[in-house]
């Protein structure tokens, strides 16, 4: 992992009452903001797991499917996220490689987590990254930088509209870079259930390794919420 990881507490991302994840930033801009105030927001889904729950994550209270829209990957090969993780447990995070903080502190901790399981847990798990930042995150500097935290994780590009499609069916928000102000995203992890496929728990900014990797093996066995 690298060694210039910053942890920074920014609890981002939340269920609303509709369902949806609302849109939080992870930027080292100061013009970067919350549409709606992630503080409050994190707030709001803090019990949401429930006292009997069996993960750590943050239960949804609902269910989403994989993003269904066309991918690339960092070979130039076509990747369909539903297809090619099908029977997986899979992390789903929306993100791009020359972020300060957030993204590259939310990857290092999935890796360690990761690399505490079994041999045998971790062919049962997939970590895919897409990138908010097409136009700068070509597939090479994708696959550097994933190296970085682990060879195996999966890293997907894909046109900044697809991108934003394919976070808004999950209830990411994404917002394309503009001049002078780095991609705006919600920096929520998504777990999938490797027996039906789905999103039931997700993790927010901030959420620390030993949290995924208790919940890992969960994920892979299909334990209900």
């Amino acid at each position: 992992m690298p060694h210039h990881l910053r942890r920074r507490s920014l609890l981002t991302g939340a269920v609303a009452t509709s369902g949806a994840l609302l849109l939080t930033a992870c930027s080292s801009s100061s013009n970067a903001s919350s549409s709606s105030g992630g503080g409050d927001a994190a707030a709001q889904v803090a019990g949401q797991g429930g006292a009997k729950s069996p993960y750590q994550g943050l239960n949804l209270g609902r269910t989403f499917d994989k993003p269904d829209v066309p991918f690339t990957d960092t070979s130039g090969k076509p990747f369909n996220i539903a297809r090619q993780t099908a029977g997986k447990a899979v992390l789903l995070y929306f993100g791009y490689t020359h972020c300060p903080d957030v993204c590259p502190t939310t990857m290092g901790d999935v890796a360690v987590a990761v690399s505490g399981l079994t041999k045998a847990e971790q062919a049962e798990v997939q970590v895919v990254f897409v990138t908010t930042d097409p136009a700068r995150d070509t597939p090479a500097a994708m696959r550097t930088w994933l190296d970085s935290f682990n060879p195996a994780f999966i890293g997907l590009t894909a046109p900044i509209d697809t991108v934003i499609a394919a976070a808004k069916s999950v209830g990411v928000g994404v917002t394309a870079p503009t001049k002078g102000q780095e991609p705006v995203h919600g920096a929520q992890v998504l777990a999938y259930s490797a027996t039906d496929g789905k999103a039931h728990i997700i993790y927010t900014s901030g959420t620390m390794a030993p949290t995924y990797q208790h919940d890992l093996p969960l994920l892979i066995k299909g334990v209900a919420v």
